[in-house]
């Protein structure tokens, strides 16, 4: 049986095709549709753009917004809300859509009013000609049936467009295959962040197979044997010669690479091949594909990421059999596409041309992406579809610190995002002219602002940031990049390279922190049907107490007559907590039994990200040095919110009088049992939600180097006390999100939110 709604759905449809039939000029029939869907889907606006010549967006009808806008408004593809469902092809369902990172405010639309928004392209024959948006002034999410009614209703006015009544053919642009243009915006993941423009370089070695069965078997085996001679010699050479200088894990991660190189049960199967009567490229191409098979219907994320490895040395071997060279006649400023690479893949590669990396695949701990960390290189990975809409030489931009590539774009995009750049880098001259500041609000209060490191190669920003230490080191990524479990020694001089190069600025160590999505190859398979809640954390530590107590004996080792700051993550109750501290404890012991130099201090904390924590704190305060917030995990397990689903992802925010509720009463208890809090989650690095957590009582604080600055520049306008005394005003407010208030309250008293 048809629910109300969707039989109202029907009748909107009922009445748009008797206006398309009906008299009149194709605009007026334009604006009484508008009018009728704002009338059945019961929204405050609905509007149409229409796409003409010059990737151009024209708002062409319009039922809430200032009827002066209609032939005014105009917003290039890939601009704006709108620019960007016409760009992607893709509907937006936004609870308030001024806070999207896209959002582009038309002052003549009068749309301020107005949160919500959903939006569809208008599609026809393969391509998109236009948008259709509705708004309501109070902040919600709509429903599917809401977006697929809207959906059925653009085809209906695609019909109108397309008649040429409304825009002549020739002043209508039409796309060219597929839905999305060739100018176009295409969203990712942040790998590593940056900024690049270049010219597109795809990465996709062709080798043919000249002959598949062998003449002679034993001259195939000597083939194989030169290939691999030749082959080594020259990975020997480039790893060597490469700009990669020092310890670090990028260096584990090409030791790791030679091993792999020389796996004796790899090099085995190519050799029976061989002995079936293949030639040694066939080998070689037959055990790649049988494995690259297997190891694709493996979940876990490691041992998928090594496939990348293989492929890369199969293709070099393959090269080397063939007598071919890889064809490096490139551009001065190179954006590499790839669907992924190995390590030594991208040192093939110019690094004093390379300016940026886009990846189908690939994550923050893939080994390719470790390297390109140390390189600098931006990263942007998990793009899908990149590598079949690039051509080799496209113009490209590579934005890292917002997960975004764009392709080929406009000379009004790339004129946009060139003066981006160039604000971006006069920021960044503002901010390092702010690096000897004493980091002091308005009013006077100090405030500790920390970096977050997860490598060795992260250590040099608290140099170039001044930061006051290291809030969070996050020492799982040296497990994740090793085929086989890291020794004591080998974790001792990681350690201590970091406590070296923090020249005795605090540095506060994350004990593992894998399971989930963080998977070790050599650890026990994790088949967690909801990993964010399962075996992970502190929770393997415990379960296997001889992995713990190596990493706090390397640490303790380390931190010779140093400070040692150690911490547990995702502590879920007090007991826990005494649980990891005994183990800490035995160690300390045994140093002590083995004359060990013990470190000058030892400073031991919690992380709270378990909401169940919040009521043990009185009992679980005397018990620790420090407390600091993952706000990360905290948020998502408040809110009942996987932060990896984009349906649900940002349906709460974290600017919520809940959020704001929890932490104000953590950092009150903290402060009355005389313990430091801090925060190390995302929450730290965005100066709007940094200026919240200064008004709620933090004082100190841990993010990205990239955003330093910005939250420096925030810190250094801010009243902490003016802001609580307001914040005080809102916490009992019943309202989604406090963050359009906080932006007014930030802009009335001249504190800055550049990021």
């Amino acid at each position: 049986m048809d629910t109300p709604r969707v039989t109202g759905h029907r009748e909107a449809l009922r009445r748009l095709r008797l206006v398309m039939a009906g008299s009149g000029s194709a605009e007026e029939r334009l604006a009484e549709i508008v009018r009728i869907i704002a009338a059945e889907m019961s929204a405050e606006v609905c509007s149409i753009y229409v796409l003409r010549v010059g990737d151009i967006l024209e708002l062409f009808a319009t039922q809430g917004l200032n009827p002066d806008s209609v032939h005014v408004t105009r917003l290039q593809v890939g601009e704006g809300l709108v620019g960007t469902i016409a760009l992607t092809a893709e509907p937006l369902n936004l609870p308030d859509a001024q806070q999207h990172p896209d959002f582009s405010y038309r002052p003549e639309t009068g749309e301020e009013a107005f949160s919500s928004l959903l939006g569809v392209p208008v599609v026809r024959g393969g391509r998109v000609r236009g948008v259709l948006v509705i708004q309501h002034r109070d902040q919600r999410t709509y429903s599917d049936e809401e977006a697929e009614a809207l959906e059925i209703i653009a085809t209906v006015i695609a019909e109108l467009i397309a008649s040429g009544d409304l825009v002549k053919e020739d002043d209508r642009y039409l796309a060219g295959d597929g839905l999305a243009f060739r100018s176009g915006r295409m969203a990712g993941v942040s790998v590593n962040e940056g900024f690049a423009v270049g010219e597109a370089v795809l990465h996709a070695p062709n080798i043919s197979i000249r002959q598949i069965f062998a003449d002679d078997i034993d001259v195939e085996h000597e083939r194989l044997r030169d290939a691999m001679t030749a082959m080594h010699t020259a990975l020997d050479e480039l790893l060597s010669s490469s700009s990669l200088h020092g310890a670090g894990e990028h260096q584990d991660v090409l030791d790791t690479y030679r091993r792999f190189a020389r796996d004796r049960g790899w090099l085995r199967r190519i050799r029976e091949g061989i002995d079936s009567g293949l030639t040694a490229d066939t080998a070689v191409q037959q055990v790649r594909e049988d494995t690259v098979a297997r190891m694709r219907r493996v979940s876990d994320p490691y041992i998928r990421e090594r496939l990348t490895d293989l492929e890369d040395i199969a293709t070099r071997l393959m090269l080397h059999l063939g007598g071919e060279v890889l064809n490096r006649d490139l551009p001065d400023d190179i954006v590499l596409v790839a669907r992924n690479l190995g390590p030594a893949e991208l040192l093939d590669y110019d690094s004093s041309r390379l300016r940026g990396l886009v990846t189908e695949d690939g994550t923050a701990t893939s080994h390719v992406s470790i390297i390109a960390r140390a390189l600098g290189i931006p990263v942007v990975g998990k793009v899908d579809g990149v590598m079949r809409n690039v051509d080799t030489g496209d113009r490209i931009i590579v934005d890292g610190d917002n997960a975004q590539v764009f392709v080929r774009p406009s000379e009004d995009i790339e004129a946009h995002m060139t003066e981006t750049l160039r604000a971006r880098e006069q920021r960044r001259s503002l901010y390092a002219s702010m690096r000897g500041l004493k980091t002091v609000t308005r009013d006077h209060v100090d405030i500790s602002l920390n970096i977050n490191c997860g490598i060795l190669a992260d250590m040099q920003w608290l140099e170039e940031t001044g930061a006051d230490g290291v809030g969070l080191y996050r020492t799982e990524i040296p497990f994740m990049v090793r085929s086989e479990f890291p020794d004591l020694a080998q974790q001792t001089r990681i350690y201590r390279e970091v406590l070296e190069r923090a020249d005795g600025k605090p540095v506060y160590f994350r004990t593992l922190d894998i399971g989930g999505d963080k998977q070790l190859p050599y650890l026990d398979a994790n088949d967690d049907p909801n990993p964010a809640l399962g075996w992970r954390s502190i929770r393997v530590g415990l379960d296997r107490p001889g992995m713990l107590r190596q990493q706090l004996r390397a640490m303790l080792h380390a931190a010779a007559g140093r400070d040692l700051y150690v911490m547990f993550p995702m502590i879920a109750e007090v007991a826990e907590f005494k649980k990891a501290l005994r183990v800490l404890e035995m160690e300390r012991a045994r140093m002590g039994r083995h004359i060990a130099e013990p470190p000058a201090k030892l400073f031991v904390g919690a992380m709270l990200e378990v909401p169940g924590l919040v009521w043990q704190l009185d009992a679980l305060l005397p018990l620790t040095d420090f407390l600091s917030i993952g706000s990360n995990d905290l948020f998502q397990f408040m809110f009942a919110t996987d932060r990896g689903n984009p349906r649900v992802s940002d349906r709460y925010d974290v600017l919520s009088p809940g959020m704001f509720a929890v932490i104000r009463d953590v950092v009150g208890r903290c402060y009355s049992a005389g313990v430091p809090v801090s925060l190390c989650g995302e929450m730290a690095g965005r100066p709007i939600e940094a200026m919240s957590l200064l008004g709620l009582g933090i004082r100190s604080l841990s993010l990205s180097p990239s955003l330093f600055g910005a939250v420096k520049a925030m810190t250094l306008t801010v009243n902490t006390e003016e802001l609580r005394a307001y914040i005080d005003t809102l916490m009992t407010a019943p309202d989604h999100s406090l963050r359009r208030k906080l932006s007014a309250y930030a802009h009335d008293h001249g504190v800055v939110l550049e990021s």
